[in-house]
């Protein structure tokens, strides 16, 4: 890769942060590995891009990618009304947001159920251990019922799913993948750049320091052994011309609203991620089976963002001129008749 550029003339260099101080074989480093491929390879300028999260090993990720972008680390489980303010000031921004399990499905759920709801256009990835890594490894509402831990005990709760969270909050794009799957997560992370409204991305990401036993569902073992693709999954930018070789009836077509496309071919079963109910059904008969299904879960490319609720104009909030923003004096006049 050494001098080969992409099509704005940037390198993968060019799309890389300061280096990683997370632990050697951390799923974390491997999500930003494929979040630096994934722009370098849709010739996303950095410096278009703003990066936000929380308080977590996983928060500490957009430190190591595109160092050039707009980045903010905000408090515990508040990521997603950083994200709203941000983007709602400069639609023109690629909003990203790196979350954890910790931080969003314990502390944060409560933000995190109202930006899916809204359907900010961000790309969401939630890198899921199992456990608060950065306060030495206590369980998380991630974790499974019953899994014993160094020092921790044994898990008496049973877990929350984040994807299942996700359909139910009104997601718009929802999908999960494995950090040692980085093709997969790859084809996602560049759909979820692409979709119109909120991807959440949940990554089942490996702590290799505190739940990586061979039997731990977050675990690199347990991951590559109870992995169910629904689809393999490609993604096929508008530059590109789009060849579906398979026969009728084997591959899915999803049309993105910026003449993008998902192009996936059914491989196990008969799954249509259009369909909320089936999703949700799909599920809870996985979770019966302890299955970590992985793919394109659930996708509405109609669904209203929250920019299109709003009817924002085309130049960002933060580029109008005063003028623009103040009430003229008649139309100030014209309210306050109305209130008399």
């Amino acid at each position: 890769m050494a001098g080969k550029v992409n099509e704005i003339g940037l390198s993968k260099g060019d799309y890389q942060g300061r280096p990683s101080t997370l632990c050697l074989g951390c799923g974390h480093n491997a999500i930003v590995a494929q979040m630096i491929a994934a722009c370098y390879e849709l010739n996303i300028p950095p410096e278009s891009v703003v990066k936000l999260s929380g308080i977590g090993c996983s928060s500490k990720a957009p430190t190591y990618f595109m160092k050039r972008s707009f980045g903010f680390n905000g408090l515990h489980g508040r990521m997603p009304s950083l994200a709203t303010g941000a983007l709602f000031a400069d639609t023109s921004l690629i909003g990203v947001g790196v979350s954890g399990d910790g931080d969003t499905a314990s502390i944060g759920m409560g933000q995190f159920k109202h930006v899916t709801r809204r359907n900010l256009p961000m790309l969401y990835i939630v890198a899921n251990n199992g456990v608060y890594g950065l306060t030495k490894g206590q369980f998380s509402a991630t974790a499974e019922e019953g899994l014993a831990l160094k020092k921790q005990g044994q898990n008496q709760y049973v877990p929350i799913d984040i994807v299942w969270e996700a359909i139910a909050g009104r997601a718009s794009f929802v999908a999960r993948s494995f950090s040692g799957d980085p093709q997969q997560l790859k084809s996602l992370i560049m759909a979820g750049l692409h979709h119109k409204g909120i991807a959440v991305i949940d990554v089942i990401s490996p702590c290799v320091t505190f739940n990586n036993q061979d039997d731990a569902f977050h675990s690199y073992t347990w991951g590559k052994s109870h992995e169910v693709a629904l689809h393999e999954l490609s993604f096929v930018p508008p530059v590109r011309a789009i060849k579906v070789q398979y026969a009728q009836g084997e591959s899915l077509e999803v049309p993105l609203y910026d003449g993008t496309h998902i192009i996936l071919k059914k491989l196990s079963q008969d799954y249509e991620p259009t369909d909320r109910a089936k999703a949700m059904e799909m599920l809870e008969q996985a979770n019966e089976k302890n299955e970590l299904v992985t793919g394109l879960i659930y996708i509405n490319p109609k669904q209203e963002s929250l920019f299109d609720i709003y009817n924002l104009p085309e130049t960002p909030l933060n580029r109008l001129k005063p003028e623009q923003l103040r009430p003229s004096p008649e139309s100030l006049e014209e309210i306050n008749q109305l209130m008399y």
